[in-house]
């Protein structure tokens, strides 16, 4: 699917973009008046280097963990009792002017403890939104009625149509978590603003957003721009981030690190997705569906052009795979299996859920596209998480800034011109017994080129695997289907992890996009 996307204004670095305060940032004699307070709050001036200034400021000082308690009666809410504390409709921020877009401030309550400010800035003027108890309906929960100023656990974006009619397309809540969604799709993918030290022995750091300045959207831009505070014990951040909600959803992120320690292991472009089994791990035989995932599977761009497709799995311990590249041209967790009948289910429609690509802007140098398979047994759990390592460190006391365009979709906009995998699919080899490590694989790639009638033995498997043998491979052609299925027996031997590679070439020439996996037992 080809999308008409404006171009990202791609500053020398975000800390650049948010530049000094000059004359030019001042009210002209005879300007409009200040915007009115929102829900009664004082105006101050704003100015794109106010975020920049703080997260850089902050850096330079020993990190203070920030945000009022949470009295009890909302921090110990379980999960759904949390989710019955609404907003009431009409007091969402643009609720009733024509801008495209209203805001919903969420509360803290369960998981949610932490406090993000917020700010809406129209026309030169910040507006920090203040905690009013009269705003929310609280369903059962009986709060006292002098509930102290309790402040938000983060917010929610709506497209509007002017007609008070509302779509829900992104939240951001929680660390430095968010969401976003393609029109029709179901709540899905979580991404984070940077991911440190995933799966690393020393342990994970969570960085989180403390303040975020919502810009006032106008209807004819149909975009929403979002400055945010990020803050952790190694490093702060100044982050802009655009959103243009479509048939995609696409949100450009610019961001700035200044760190207060050298780091060696950060993420860029991070997501995570639920994964808890499917035709590559097909161990929970009880369960009535036939599949349970968000995504599934790891495409990669790399910066040799090369397409490559990566199945997942529940794994039975901690996997991680690093896929090594220069300046990657894309990569994202993708859902391709979007028949409802591969999943029966009801309630969560896993089939409706987005997809997300990643396009790094500006060279992003040497690194590794990293995989987490973590262990779930749970579909609560968003148990597999993708991002670009660079390899290269961030120095303490430095600036670094980087940018890239996140689709949020159903077909990422930029696609192999040759055959995909459709399906992948893993189980016991032919005449093996139950204890057998013997196993039979099975590809199936979907291309034009399979519909050619092209006799079969110009199409030709290469299979390999890292240890083991491969053997028994065949392909079937289906050119009514467009499809060639390809069908291979793997026996590890002695080794309990490989790496298999599968492709179809016609004399040498790739025809399909490189499938990879990892065995383990």
């Amino acid at each position: 699917m080809g999308l008409a996307v404006p171009a990202l204004d791609v500053f020398a670095g975000i800390s650049g973009a948010f530049s000094q305060t000059s004359d030019a940032d001042k009210p002209a004699p005879g300007a409009p008046p200040e915007p009115a307070p929102v829900n009664g709050a004082k105006t101050k001036p704003f100015t794109q280097n106010l975020v920049a200034d703080e997260a850089r400021d902050r850096a330079a000082k020993p990190f203070r963990s920030s945000g009022a308690d949470l009295p009890d009666l909302f921090s110990k809410l379980e999960f759904d009792q949390f989710q019955d504390i609404k907003r009431k409709p009409e007091t969402l921020i643009w609720a009733d002017e024509n801008t495209g877009f209203a805001i919903e401030p969420l509360h803290r309550g369960s998981i949610f403890s932490s406090e993000m400010l917020l700010h809406v800035v129209d026309n030169g003027a910040e507006t920090r939104l203040t905690y009013r108890r009269e705003d929310y309906d609280f369903g059962k929960l009986k709060p006292p009625a002098e509930t102290s100023s309790l402040g938000f656990s983060g917010f929610r974006v709506f497209r509007t149509d002017g007609k008070g009619n509302r779509e829900e397309v992104a939240v951001f809540q929680g660390a430095c978590f968010y969401k976003a969604i393609a029109e029709h799709q179901m709540p899905g993918i979580t991404a984070r603003a940077l991911a440190l030290r995933v799966g690393d022995p020393r342990g994970e750091e969570v960085p989180r957003l403390v303040s975020a300045w919502i810009e006032k959207p106008t209807r004819a831009k149909n975009a929403l721009v979002i400055y945010a505070l990020l803050d952790s014990p190694s490093l702060s951040g100044a982050f802009r981030f655009t959103l243009r909600p479509g048939d995609a959803t696409i949100v450009d992120t610019e961001c700035t690190l200044f760190t207060r320690v050298a780091i060696d292991h950060f993420g860029l472009g991070a997501m995570q997705a639920t994964y808890l089994f499917g035709p590559m791990d097909r161990r929970r035989s009880e369960d009535i569906r036939p599949g349970v995932y968000e995504v599934s599977g790891l495409q990669m761009l790399s910066g040799r052009k090369e397409w490559i497709w990566r199945p997942i799995s529940n794994r039975d311990t901690l996997q991680v795979s690093a896929f090594v590249d220069e300046n990657p041209a894309g990569f994202g967790l993708l859902q391709r299996d979007r028949e409802f009948f591969r999943f029966l289910d009801d309630e969560q429609f896993w089939h409706q859920r987005p997809s997300v690509w990643i396009e790094p802007i500006g060279e992003w140098g040497k690194g590794t596209v990293t995989l987490a398979e973590i262990p779930a047994d749970s579909q609560l759990n968003q148990n597999i998480v993708a991002y670009f390592r660079p390899r290269e460190p961030l120095a303490a006391g430095s600036e670094t800034n980087f940018a890239y365009r996140q689709f949020w979709c159903w077909t990422p906009p930029e696609r192999p011109k040759f055959a995909v995998t459709t399906t992948s699919r893993l189980g016991r080899a032919y005449g093996a017994s139950a204890n057998s490590r013997r196993r039979r694989v099975l590809v199936e790639f979907t291309g034009d080129i399979f519909g050619e009638d092209k006799p079969q033995d110009e199409i030709r498997p290469r299979v390999a695997c890292y240890s083991g043998t491969i053997t028994s491979v065949r392909t079937t052609l289906i050119t009514e289907r467009k499809t060639m299925r390809v069908q291979f027996e793997f026996d590890p031997g002695q080794s309990n992890q490989s790496e298999l590679r599968l492709d179809l070439a016609v004399r040498d020439t790739p025809v399909t996009e490189t499938w990879l996996y990892r065995w383990t037992p």
